[in-house]
């Protein structure tokens, strides 16, 4: 039996809709449903609100089935110095207003990279320019581009065959045979299967994850294998 890892997912209201995912409850019922066995989780309110706020929500997490995911923000006016307690983190420069390539983010993907911490990007965080800053003056933390989509493709090729620490999620590659040609080109285990949800659509990738061309052990890769290596430290 394969396992299922949503490696990007919130749990938590959202500001702007009524989601199935504003508590645990709901949100275990949509991973029943889809048939999902694991979902790594930022709490929205630390997405959209204070990430210390919502990354003290997610203490309260009760299945082990949600794996917390907080949301890091470098600097004196951050979330501190990062201690390794998580597997995952998320960043989100753009909406928490620092710059990925400053002096205080290198502070803190250099305190990841050093603690074997995984970081989730979402592709409108960052400019192309800044991924490959990432890695400009230090190693870089194994980093999974989320939310890439088609007008991102030629950019994301060049940025995969440059850095071999970048990942991409599945959320938005729903174009013909993306996974299997990014699988093909650079390795299923750069591939991992993330919906998004609820922020954007969770039925879509799950749905693209039961229909992939790909032999059997690189499908299993990509529906969760690659996310248990990485959550267990391995590249």
């Amino acid at each position: 039996m394969t396992t299922v890892i949503d490696i990007n997912r919130a749990l938590g209201p959202l500001p702007h809709d009524d989601v199935p995912s504003r508590d645990e409850t709901g949100l275990l019922g949509e991973l029943d449903r889809l048939r999902i066995d694991t979902a790594c989780v930022s709490h929205t309110y630390a997405v959209h609100g204070d990430p210390r706020d919502g990354n003290e929500r997610l203490d309260l997490i009760a299945d082990r089935r949600l794996r917390p995911v907080p949301v890091l923000v470098p600097g004196p006016l951050g979330t501190g110095p990062w201690d390794g307690a998580a597997p995952l983190v998320r960043l989100c420069p753009r909406l928490h207003g620092w710059s990925p390539t400053g002096p205080h983010a290198r502070a803190l993907l250099t305190a990841l990279a050093a603690a074997g911490t995984a970081v989730l990007l979402a592709w409108d965080e960052v400019t192309a320019a800044e991924v490959h800053g990432l890695a400009a003056t230090g190693p870089a933390p194994r980093t999974v581009l989320t939310g890439t989509g088609y007008r991102a493709l030629r950019d994301l090729a060049e940025l995969l065959e440059t850095h071999p620490w970048l990942y991409v999620d599945t959320s938005t590659l729903c174009g013909h045979r993306q996974v299997e040609w990014i699988a093909g080109r650079y390795g299923a285990h750069r591939v991992l299967f993330g919906t998004g949800a609820p922020d954007t659509d969770d039925a879509g990738p799950r749905y693209l994850l039961d229909i992939l061309d790909l032999p059997a052990r690189d499908a299993a890769l990509v529906a969760g294998g690659n996310a248990l290596r990485l959550l267990g430290g391995e590249p």
